[in-house]
């Protein structure tokens, strides 16, 4: 389970540069120009040991200010009602704007915890000016410099502090399941189709969070939750359209699921949106299953299951171990195949192997293919155990393990896959000193 913490703000205040400096990639654009940032912006971050998930709302808006007014609204909306904490970013360079206002109206009603983060501030000067912010309504501020870091420091840490504590539900093990991908790719169509009549359902639990509905179903001869984000009643009056919006809902299902079904529409193909949930359901080491869906559509032409599929393969390596199944929700093909995957998936998932076995199995393999020297020195690697964690983590333990390289180290996650079955699962594979 994991929290949300969203940044909003007027254009060009820093958020794209405090976002970076959260997940440490430089992956959004950082350009002077407004709006420029139109990359989507969602990641995990850490701060002393909790984790969680940023999502920075920026640059979407094109146009107009007052286009800009209204999609800028929008966003802290969906941040009001996603986020479990929201920063609220000002530049003590600007000061405060009547976008600026707007927004600190909006938040001035939010029961949730907002921090005013005024950037840009590196001297002494400009920490005074940054005092005409209290005018904002919000109370405290926080003054940040976000291009050195300055000030990030005490922010995250109060961020981190109203952070909800997480339950940790442990009472039953059953699997939980998202159906995510973007929007009109046929996800609530299959979870209709799953679940079919009414009389499946043998539970309704309102989700831990205040929107995502888990049901409990007993289906197909196995019971299971589904974490469902397609038929979650709007509260607002975002467009239909909107991906923001389906990738705010995909980044809490995700968050909460043991299982992801990606579903993607054949017809589009795998693209940047769909590899980008992937993607996330990656780095938060979920189970994954791919579905292919609207096949029937293609079977006509010439495209066939085989290239299709090794297409998929190249754009997600190098976790290419990732079962796709080929699915109509239209006409309910293979929607059985689908949830009998995602329960292997599930199980590899949950899989713990002895110690014994580990080290019988791989010691001889490494022996025959040692890591390769590096600067002359040779690595020795002399135990395998598995860490106890819900998803498979493995410690190798060596002499040097600074000095064994990721190739290597895709080398033992290959023979730990060829060896022990870890379809559609990340597995993490630690060098750790004997």
């Amino acid at each position: 389970m994991g929290n949300i913490v969203a940044i909003v703000g007027r254009p060009n205040v820093g958020k794209s540069t405090f976002f970076n400096r959260l997940i440490q990639r430089r992956e959004a654009i950082v350009d002077a120009v407004s709006g420029v940032t139109r990359d989507r912006h969602y990641g995990k971050s850490d701060w002393n040991g909790r984790e969680f998930s940023v999502i920075d709302t920026g640059g979407y808006a094109i146009g107009s200010d007052d286009a800009f007014e209204a999609e800028i609204d929008k966003q802290v909306v969906l941040a009001i009602e996603e986020a479990d904490v929201i920063i609220f970013m000002v530049d003590v360079e600007g000061g405060i704007s009547p976008m600026d206002e707007d927004v600190a109206q909006l938040l001035r009603k939010v029961k949730k915890p907002v921090f005013l983060t005024v950037n840009k501030v590196d001297n002494g000067a400009r920490e005074e000016q940054a005092m005409e912010f209290y005018s904002l309504g919000l109370g405290e501020y926080y003054t940040i410099a976000g291009i050195n870091g300055s000030g990030t420091g005490d922010l995250l840490d109060a961020v981190v502090k109203a952070l909800p504590e997480v339950e940790e539900v442990e009472e039953e093990e059953l699997p939980r399941f998202a159906v995510v991908g973007r929007p009109n790719a046929g996800k609530s169509s299959f979870i209709n189709a799953l679940i079919g009549e009414e009389r499946y359902i043998v539970t309704d639990i309102a989700g831990t969070t205040r929107d995502s509905i888990d049901t409990r179903y007993n289906r197909f001869g196995f019971e299971f939750n589904l974490v469902d984000t397609a038929g979650i009643r709007r509260k607002t009056k975002v467009k239909e359209d909107i991906e923001f919006y389906s990738v705010m809902r995909s980044v809490r299902a995700i968050e909460h699921a043991d299982v992801c079904l990606l579903i993607l529409d054949a017809t589009r193909g795998f693209d940047g949106q769909v590899q980008n949930i992937f993607w996330l359901a990656q780095r938060n080491r979920k189970g994954i299953v791919i579905l292919v869906n609207k096949w029937d559509l293609l079977e006509k032409e010439t495209n066939t299951m085989k290239e299709f599929e090794a297409k998929i393969r190249r754009e997600i390596e190098p976790f290419t171990d990732v079962p796709i199944v080929f699915i109509s929700v239209l006409n309910k093909q293979r929607i059985f195949k689908a949830m009998e995957t995602a329960v292997e998936v599930y199980k590899n998932r949950s899989k713990k192997i002895k110690t014994s076995v580990l080290n019988e199995t791989l010691l001889p393999m490494i022996e025959n293919y040692p890591p390769p020297a590096y600067k002359g020195k040779y690595v020795k690697i002399k135990f395998i155990t598995q860490l106890p964690t819900p998803q498979p983590q493995f410690a190798f333990f060596c002499n040097l393990p600074q000095y064994v390289r990721d190739p290597y180290k895709r080398f033992l996650e290959n023979k730990l896959r060829d060896e022990f079955d870890f379809k559609g699962v990340p597995i993490s594979v630690y060098m750790r000193k004997k």
